[in-house]
């Protein structure tokens, strides 16, 4: 398999990274929205963490119709959805041009790939590692529109990201640059969410993310979701729960962690700016707001910029 892909001229060809366990229900539905694709110089990568239901099945019907070198298929490690997705892009040659993220219950609309690969294009040099990310139509099961995720204006970039993940995974599209970067991650170190790894990463490695105000999928909203959507003032309060339990204390720790095994990656001024993050998380009330507030971290929107200077005062970040 890699050896017939590492033979292709590349540079415009987009590998789907997607991921599944047991969903079966929706599956149909997403690998179809991916055969329609305006874009269709795509190959899908999937790794299924060890389905009990018939989405093997599925797969290999796919496959049968597309072909082996259309869709690969290998197997999950079995230790959650982040683990999947990084266990799928050690799987893939690293010279493809672009790389997509992809759920197992979605629906791209017909011009996802095309879009964000003309955005990718048009917003900076081919050396630079960049991503795309978007808003999104949020469905229920029946794709039924039940709303919009927020929507954010503030611009992309490490202060932002240590503190709030801004985009779904099933939105974004990285170029080489970045995707190389993000498989360079060890295996060792646990990932809250390959999304806000991804945003957390290229930000440190001074490269591009690029945030379209305009929905090209739509997020499905089901009982059955490994994670849903942020949106809505229950969702607000529980985030807020979570703070004062210091969840967010405990993801960033992780992200930290993983960070010093990227040291390579990240610039000078970023790590400056990481350094002083990690100094004043461990420093005492005085010295831990004067240090973070004069960093002057943010989140997207109001409320958020709220719970985080609450969550500086009371030590929960």
């Amino acid at each position: 398999m890699q050896s017939y892909i590492l033979n292709m001229n590349n540079e415009n060809k987009l590998a789907i990274m997607l991921c599944t366990y047991n969903g079966d229900e929706y599956l149909r539905e997403q690998i179809d929205s991916i055969i329609s694709q305006e874009y269709d110089d795509w190959f899908l990568f999937v790794s299924d963490d060890g389905s009990n239901d018939t989405t093997l099945e599925i797969l290999n019907e796919y496959q049968r119709a597309l072909g082996q070198e259309k869709l690969i298929i290998v197997q999950g490690p079995k230790k959650g959805f982040a683990a999947n997705f990084m266990n799928v892009m050690k799987n893939i040659p690293g010279d493809f041009g672009y790389y997509a993220f992809c759920d197992q219950d979605d629906i791209w609309l017909k011009d996802k790939l095309s879009t964000a690969v003309k955005v990718l294009k048009r917003d900076g040099a081919s050396t630079k590692p960049q991503v795309y990310c978007s808003r999104t139509t949020l469905v229920d099961e029946n794709n039924n529109i039940i709303g919009e995720s927020p929507l954010f204006c503030k611009k992309p970039n490490l202060r932002n990201a240590l503190v709030q993940s801004i985009a779904g995974g099933n939105t974004m599209v990285l170029n080489r640059q970045a995707f190389n970067i993000v498989k360079c991650t060890p295996e060792e170190c646990d990932i809250v969410s390959h999304d806000w790894w991804v945003y957390i990463l290229i930000c440190a490695a001074n490269g591009v993310v690029i945030y379209d105000p305009e929905s090209k999928i739509r997020y499905r909203q089901h009982t059955k979701n490994l994670v849903g959507s942020n949106t809505g003032w229950m969702a607000r309060c529980l985030r807020l729960k979570g703070l004062l339990k210091g969840k967010l204390k405990g993801w960033n720790q992780k992200n930290i962690n993983a960070l010093s095994h990227m040291d390579k990656f990240i610039s000078g001024d970023n790590k400056d700016i990481l350094n002083r993050f990690i100094v004043g998380r461990d420093s005492g009330f005085f010295k831990r707001s004067y240090i973070l507030l004069k960093l002057r971290l943010y989140r997207q929107t109001l409320v958020g910029s709220i719970a985080l200077i609450l969550a500086i005062l009371l030590n929960k970040i």
